[in-house]
Parts: C-alpha cells; structure tokens; sequence
C-alpha cells in the first residue's frame, strides 16, 4: 500500500490498518484521524507522538495482541500474523533447549509483571531474546512498563514501514 492509498481509507479501514501495526484502538483512532499525511516521516512521528501520549492501559491492549516470544500468532488480519511470524524467526529457529529456557522466561515474565514479554524481535537470535528478558527480568514494575512500551513503539515503526512497501 502506498502512502497515498492510505491517506484515502475510510476510517474504520484505515484504523484497521493500523491495528495491525500496533493492537491499541486508541491509538489507531488518533493516528487515523490526523490523515492525510504528507510523507511516510510524518506518518511515523505522529505514530510515536500518538503512543507516547497514551495511558498504561492502552499500552496494555497493544501488548495484548502480540503472541509470546517463541508462540506463533494465532489472530489479526493475515499481514500481521505475517509480521509477527517474521519478526521471531530467530525464536522459531532455536534449538529444544533454549525454547523451553524461554517458554520458562516468558512465563516468569508473565508471573512478574501481568503481560507478555514484549521485545522487537527482528534481527535478534533466541540467545539475545533470552538474555535482554532474564535481564529485564529484574526490573521492577514501573522500571519495566516504559521499556516494554518503547519495543512496541519500534515493533510498530518497523509494521508501518512494512505497510508502506506493501
């Protein structure tokens, strides 16, 4: 899809889009409705400036439509299950051992914090994947909520310039 498709969806096509790209309505409403944009630049810095200004919750739902590290997508429309099944091929790939090490974190990480283990996976190896969730694995909750917000605002950039090169 060209920038310029996009600038003429309707609304609720536009918004779905977009929730492909990050699952919070919220922000898929407000980066929707500041269409047109001039440039793929634009669209990318009121993407962030729309998810840095949304609330916990929000950040939550978005989280909530990732599959685990490791797990592969069983909802969204076929892009984003495509999206996501790319975004871990460094996980889908790893040997026995280091796939029940991270099923082991991502649970832990679970038990910990109340969502799933969010980390932009692209061009990380099981083994990095690994080490930056044992090591966030001592975070505390209010250390580790902002961390995991900015992976899914890089996760999402990458799925906007993905949508744009169709």
């Amino acid at each position: 899809m060209t920038l310029a498709e996009f600038n003429l969806l309707s609304s609720a096509k536009a918004e779905a889009v977009l929730l492909d790209c990050c699952g919070c309505a919220r922000w898929a409403a407000n980066v929707s409705a500041q269409r047109p944009f001039p440039d793929a630049q634009s669209l990318f810095e009121a993407a962030d400036a729309h998810w840095r200004n949304l609330a916990c919750k929000d950040w939550l739902e978005a989280f909530s439509h990732h599959p685990q590290i490791g797990e592969k997508p069983s909802t969204g429309s076929e892009s984003h299950q495509r999206w996501a099944a790319g975004e871990q091929a460094g996980a889908r790939d790893a040997a026995e051992d280091l796939k029940a090490r991270m099923a082991r974190g991502n649970r832990s990480y679970f038990d910990k914090f109340g969502y799933i283990y969010i980390v932009c996976a692209t061009g990380k190896s099981a083994q990095q994947m690994l080490a930056l969730l044992e090591q966030r694995l001592q975070n505390d909750p209010a250390r580790e909520l902002p961390i995991a917000a900015e992976e899914q605002r890089q996760i999402t950039r990458l799925r906007l310039e993905k949508l744009l090169a169709g």
